[in-house]
């Protein structure tokens, strides 16, 4: 294991860990947090950091307002820049782009295994059957059924490509205005749903109280 004893580290990477990776960080916490509650949420710690961070810097004000929209917690954000120690620790490494990947993976730590794009994640995560994943009954199981999720898509990476280059990519909505924000919010919701119930074996419930924009924050 990569993170401290008995957690299971989910590292978030975008460029200046203003926008996309804040929103992926809080969605996921959102989302592990409805889904498991307190007792066994604490098995998973999720942070963020970015290849070009602004260390120390806010959230970009639109990610922020996405946030707010979602009922996601955005209290208490500020950037950093992707460290060594930061992927030394990380069971788990989601990306925004193929870039980021490819950074973080030539950064060494035997990254290679443990680091996917987000929506590359999801892809793989889509194709394992749950069954064959550890229970997730307490604190303890969800860090193992975490590990069980990492090992399987990793194996399963050679044999699920993407369908092309792009279909892996979120792009960067810095400076945009806020309905990108909100298109790059939702398009992170939608892949971060088949992850989060893989990761705690409970799916959304119907009508959520986390809300975005366009609707459940989990369809």
């Amino acid at each position: 294991m990569n993170g401290a004893a008995g957690a299971f580290r989910i590292l978030h990477v975008s460029t200046g860990n203003v926008c996309r990776s804040p929103i992926t960080e809080r969605l996921t916490r959102h989302a592990l947090a409805e889904r498991l509650g307190a007792s066994r949420t604490g098995g998973l710690v999720v942070e963020s950091a970015g290849t070009w961070g602004h260390e120390g810097a806010p959230m970009e004000e639109n990610a922020l307002a996405v946030l707010l929209e979602y009922g996601a917690d955005a209290e208490g954000f500020t950037g950093r820049e992707l460290l060594d120690e930061h992927v030394v620790r990380a069971d788990l490494v989601l990306t925004a782009t193929r870039d980021h990947r490819a950074q973080v993976v030539s950064m060494g730590h035997s990254a290679g295994l443990r680091t996917f794009t987000l929506k590359e994640f999801t892809r793989l995560v889509r194709a394992i059957d749950p069954a064959t994943l550890p229970a997730a009954r307490s604190r303890e199981e969800v860090v193992e059924r975490a590990h069980a999720l990492v090992q399987a898509a990793a194996a399963l990476r050679g044999w699920l490509l993407a369908p092309s280059p792009e279909a892996d990519e979120i792009h960067d909505p810095y400076g945009a205005p806020i309905p990108y924000f909100r298109s790059v919010g939702e398009e992170i919701s939608q892949a971060l749903d088949p992850v989060v119930t893989a990761l705690t074996g409970v799916p959304a419930a119907a009508g959520a109280a986390g809300r975005g924009p366009g609707g459940p924050l989990y369809r």
